[in-house]
């Protein structure tokens, strides 16, 4: 794992593939997390990345599993139970039992710089969220977001835009 001057994960907490791990400088990592960059899984090679940038606060309890790559911008925040992941399972009923079954990826997540996640929310495979954005608490983020954008709710939807004229967040009718 490469991880910058004054980072930290704090223990305890559960890394996998710490070798497609990379962590910028001025970065805090709470208790209980789990940064998953997976190699293998069910026999299969992967090539998991979990790309962390500079000046970010991840809360307690975050799952991140990557089998792609996910990548968090600069100056986020990522509250407390955050889940982000770019790979679904398969639910092949006349299969193996689930866990047996090959993963596949519906995409990176990318979450812009200086983003806010809120507490309890997924962040689903393939969502890019720009920069500047707000994801409201247990929301679940199901597709992608322009900057300055806030989103709220199961699954997320717009409710407001940021205007840089009036420097207001602004509602959407």
């Amino acid at each position: 794992m490469t991880i910058g001057k004054t980072s930290g994960i704090r223990r305890p907490r559960w890394i996998i593939g710490p070798s497609q791990i990379y962590i910028g400088e001025k970065t805090r990592i709470g208790r209980f997390a789990v940064l998953s960059a997976l190699k293998d899984y069910a026999g299969v090679p992967l090539n998991g990345r979990i790309i962390i940038g500079d000046d970010i606060y991840i809360g307690r309890w975050v799952q991140i599993h990557a089998m792609d790559c996910i990548e968090i911008g600069d100056g986020a925040v990522l509250s407390e139970h955050v889940y982000l992941t770019d790979c679904v399972h398969g639910f092949d009923p006349l299969g193996p039992p689930i866990m047996e079954q090959k993963i596949a990826s519906k995409g990176p997540v990318k979450i812009g710089r200086r983003c806010f996640v809120g507490f309890g929310s997924t962040i689903l495979p393939g969502v890019t969220l720009g920069d500047h954005c707000i994801v409201g608490a247990r929301s679940v983020v199901t597709k992608s977001f322009p900057p300055f954008s806030m989103v709220v709710g199961n699954p997320a939807k717009l409710v407001k835009t940021f205007d840089l004229a009036t420097n207001d967040w602004i509602a959407i009718r």
